[in-house]
């Protein structure tokens, strides 16, 4: 079974969920569940037989590092005391820390469901200055006329910390839908194509 890939913005969806995520995991994913499996069982944080099923990992990219994301489920037996104390130990090899602290300290929290439907409020970007500081300003504006404040510094501070023009984009597409003066795909297209946003 094939390890899933996820966006960082589903990780901010996974309110509720716990799970270790460790850093920097080059080369074969499923070597790297079978390595932390079998080193999990040799210190006895994995119990009776238990391990960490492909289906309960996720891949992600974030800060130009891979990461693996080892989802706790209700039929794993762990010893979580030992666990804490081998990411501790490890975190200079493997970077671990839990969802809960990667997603608070370094994507800005969970996004409550309510959040996540919220509806995205049109902004025309297409035709617009491509200079990704004049497209964020637009965007942060329209957010905060729609009673979105809070969104526009959060887009804000994801797009500064951001590693490409590309990115950037993709994130105001998480807030904003992007239109042009026809409001078309092929307006979309057509901007993308031209190196346009």
């Amino acid at each position: 079974m094939s390890i899933k890939k996820i966006e960082i913005k589903d990780l901010r969806k996974m309110n509720g969920k716990e799970g270790l995520i460790l850093q920097g995991c080059g080369g074969d994913l499923h070597e790297w569940v079978d390595g932390i499996n079998d080193m999990l069982a040799e210190k006895n944080i994995l119990l009776d037989g238990t391990k960490f099923k492909s289906e309960n990992c996720r891949a992600f990219e974030n800060e130009g590092l891979t990461c693996l994301l080892f989802l706790f489920s209700e039929e794993m037996k762990l010893d979580m005391g030992k666990l804490a104390m081998w990411r501790l130990q490890t975190h200079e090899t493997f970077g671990g820390t839990w969802l809960s602290d990667y997603v608070d300290n370094r994507l800005g929290g969970f996004i409550s469901e309510e959040t996540a439907e919220k509806k995205k409020p049109d902004c025309k970007l297409i035709g617009e200055d491509g200079n990704i500081f004049n497209l964020m300003g637009i965007a942060s504006r329209t957010l905060r006329q729609n009673g979105m404040a809070d969104e526009a510094v959060e887009m804000r501070n994801r797009i500064r910390e951001s590693g490409s023009y590309d990115q950037a984009l993709c994130i105001i597409g998480e807030y904003v839908n992007i239109t042009g003066s026809n409001d078309t795909n092929e307006d979309m297209d057509e901007a993308m194509d031209m190196g346009g946003i």
